[in-house]
């Protein structure tokens, strides 16, 4: 597949969006959105409530169309690579009545050709599960690691999990991201992964997309992001030739952080910002201008 920067792209956005309602009920979910997620990146997805993460991957599993722009996944129109794309919402629909045993032979009949029982059947026994127990008898975490390994067995070249893991204590997220990405390095696969919990982040992905009010706010590599963004603390100085994302008095005058724009005054004193600073200060500041990194920029040019 050819994109705008020349490399291949597990997907690409360009100018989507999407409505709710009707008349005068109608609202946006997303709004002209353009951006790409690189092939083989483990993509963090993140947003408040209601920016568009959960109608984002619905359009990707291709669920639902959206009502302008276009989408690439894997090559193709959403919907067309089924069997290669794995889809796992926040609610884990998974048959109560069934045993752990059943649901996984269910994933074998709907995934014939492409199901892989030896690695469905080790996630399972990873956790210390027994087949034989029903559904509905397992706790959260114990659901998410056969939904996982529902969602796995087929071996998927691409992964969209929207929220799998927000109800898990942090053992338990620890183990089963552990798990995707091993998966992710041993097999190439993609993942796009919606997730409210900010701090963990840096250790489980490579890329970041910000969603937010249903526009696409930052995106790209972490190494990237982090290194495009400067935390700068001093008095005095002018800043106006940087974009200021976000800045507050301190007892030493002012601390912000920028995207420079050329050189800054010795007077500032510099640090680079942690991944949960930087994506904390632009939720807070909504009205930043959008930027994405080379990697990540679809049909958008990224903001200075």
């Amino acid at each position: 597949m050819s994109t705008s920067s020349g490399a291949p792209a597990a997907i690409e956005v360009t100018g989507v969006t999407q409505r709710y309602g009707r008349g005068r009920r109608t609202s946006l979910a997303l709004e002209d959105c353009s951006f790409r997620v690189p092939a083989g990146s483990v993509c963090a997805l993140v947003g408040p409530n209601g920016a568009g993460k959960s109608t984002l991957l619905r359009i990707a599993a291709g669920l639902i169309r959206p009502d302008a722009g276009a989408v690439n996944v894997l090559g193709a129109a959403p919907g067309t690579h089924r069997d290669r794309v794995g889809y796992l919402d926040q609610d884990q629909p998974l048959y109560g009545h069934l045993s752990i045993a059943d649901t996984l032979g269910m994933g074998a009949r709907l995934n014939a050709g492409r199901w892989d029982t030896a690695y469905a059947a080790r996630i399972v026994e990873q956790g210390g599960l027994d087949p034989r127990r029903r559904i509905r008898g397992l706790s959260g975490g114990e659901r998410t690691r056969v939904a996982l390994a529902l969602t796995l067995g087929k071996r998927p070249g691409l992964l969209l999990l929207d929220e799998p893991m927000v109800d898990l204590d942090p053992l338990a997220r620890q183990q089963l991201m552990g798990l995707l990405l091993a998966d992710a390095a041993e097999n190439g696969t993609s993942i796009l992964l919606s997730s409210h919990i900010v701090s963990e982040l840096t250790y489980s992905c490579d890329h970041v997309l910000l969603l937010n009010g249903g526009r696409v706010q930052l995106g790209g590599s972490v190494e990237a992001l982090l290194a495009a963004h400067t935390v700068v603390t001093g008095r005095g100085a002018d800043l106006s030739p940087h974009t200021v994302i976000e800045s507050h008095p301190t007892g030493r005058g002012l601390s912000a952080l920028i995207r420079p724009r050329g050189p800054l005054a010795d007077t500032w004193q510099t640090a680079e910002p942690t991944l949960e600073e930087l994506l904390l200060a632009h939720l807070r500041t909504p009205t930043s201008p959008a930027f994405l990194t080379p990697d990540m920029n679809g049909d958008t040019t990224a903001a200075a």
